[in-house]
């Protein structure tokens, strides 16, 4: 593979699971040297899309970050023999709904919210480079909670507001792999909303209260993704860390330190991995909510 997909890898932690990975590759960017949502929310970071085989039929959990990406995921998807793709989208934003145009053709599930925050959002999609253009939008919708089978797969959609306000993860009860989306991500959670942290953190626990065995989240690890990617620890060190940002004192501690010492502990005991860049993102954290309590 060349351009775009040179670092593109496909894992296959389970079998009929696949993990579509690219990213996290220390000092490379892959579209552009200035901020773009492609290198700096997506790339920098590592980022999978998922997909769930099970004799001619697919799930596909997220489109990736372009087009190429999208095509590839196809390819490899046609080559193992299957005819029947249905899409789900973890949510609206750019790096998780980039491909979408290339399964078209396909079912593509979202929640109501994902839907209506696409629609909202074409205008600053197909504005902001790299430009979405255009944005295909999902044709089956479902709100709380749905099952479905992918051959003889049970796997249920359920919404949570975790990250964003439409997130859609999903979850095999019979393996009990949860399949996180971005209401997870090695280092830390990106925060997008301030005021309902108070509200992720009640979701956090909802989460948590599956009988989690594994989890894989679209931006993590690509080593701990191949092995079966995080125990339920994974939540604990989220919830940890959201509340600690949350604390109410006028400057909570954990506000000044950096993200290596910040979830050290966590870190230590492998529920994460400290990656340098998600310094970025704990910073981008911290000025978030100091502007919002007009500390900024």
């Amino acid at each position: 593979m060349t351009g775009m997909l040179d670092d593109f890898r496909i894992f296959e932690p389970y079998p009929g699971i696949f993990a579509y990975y690219d990213g996290r590759i220390a000092g490379k960017r892959l579209y552009s040297e200035e901020p773009n949502w492609l290198d700096d929310g997506a790339f920098s970071l590592g980022i999978a899309s998922y997909a769930i085989v099970d004799g001619n039929e697919a799930l596909v959990y997220d489109t990736h970050i372009t087009l190429d990406h999208a095509r590839a995921i196809r390819a490899h998807l046609e080559a193992l023999g299957v005819s029947k793709i249905t899409v789900i989208l973890s949510h609206f934003h750019n790096d998780h709904i980039a491909g979408n145009e290339v399964f078209a053709d396909c079912i593509i599930i979202a929640n109501g919210a994902t839907a209506r925050l696409l629609e909202a959002e074409k205008p600053r999609i197909a504005a902001r480079l790299p430009k979405i253009d255009p944005v295909i939008m999902p044709n089956s919708l479902f709100d709380g909670s749905r099952s479905i089978t992918v051959g003889n797969r049970i796997v249920e959609l359920h919404e949570f507001n975790i990250h964003s306000p439409d997130a859609t993860v999903l979850w095999l009860p019979k393996e009990r792999l949860l399949f996180a989306g971005d209401t997870l991500e090695d280092t830390v959670t990106y925060m997008t909303d301030p005021a309902a942290l108070a509200l992720h953190l009640e979701e956090l626990k909802r989460l948590r209260s599956f009988p989690i065995n594994r989890i894989l989240p679209c931006h993590g690890d690509p080593e701990r993704i191949l092995a079966g990617g995080y125990g339920p620890s994974f939540i604990d060190a989220t919830i940890r860390y959201v509340e600690a940002m949350n604390d109410q004192a006028p400057e909570p501690e954990i506000w000044s330190k950096p993200l290596a010492q910040a979830v050290s502990e966590d870190v230590k005991s492998g529920a994460l991995i400290y990656i340098p860049a998600y310094e970025d993102v704990h910073a981008s954290n911290v000025a978030l909510l100091k502007a919002y309590r007009g500390k900024g």
